[in-house]
């Protein structure tokens, strides 16, 4: 079993908590809640004894799945071993994804939004990304607000 995780690598705090995804079960993404008991058993010692919070790897956004995650995210995962586990890192693609739409959500002023301005990321990758936040909210509200982040992040919304 592997875990395919989405984690900002890109900012310039230390992130407190991974983020994942999804778990890899034969080949198959499927939700990270609740993660299996060998799994939990092992975030628990690190934890403990690194210190960290009980919660630091995250299964909260298991939930992208419910909607869909970006269009050739499978394809795109960057496999990493650590002895006997196996992580799947979310290409830079799904990362922009996946910070359009938190720092929607959360301001421009976010954790977020700051990460996705260290990613960069050139106008087209923005507009792509956005298509797929919509994908996830389709509301009126989300859209202006969705419009509103393209233009500080220099993208022009085209939908």
């Amino acid at each position: 079993m592997a875990a395919a995780c989405c984690f900002s690598v890109c900012s310039s705090d230390p992130t407190k908590d991974l983020d994942v995804v999804a778990l890899l079960k034969d080949g198959v993404l499927a939700t990270a809640k609740p993660l299996p008991h060998g799994l939990s058993e092992a975030v628990a010692d690190v934890g403990e004894a690194l210190g960290l919070a009980t919660n630091w790897l995250n299964g909260g956004p298991t939930s992208l799945l419910d909607f869909g995650l970006p269009d050739g995210f499978e394809e795109r995962m960057i496999r990493k071993q650590f002895g006997p586990l196996t992580v799947h890192i979310a290409a830079r693609f799904d990362q922009i994804c996946f910070k359009l739409y938190a720092a929607v959500d959360q301001g421009p002023h976010s954790k977020h939004a700051s990460d996705l301005r260290l990613l960069e990321p050139s106008e087209d990758q923005l507009t792509r990304a956005a298509d797929w936040c919509r994908t996830h909210d389709p509301s009126e509200g989300f859209s202006l607000m969705l419009e509103q982040a393209l233009r500080e992040f220099g993208a022009r919304d085209d939908s």
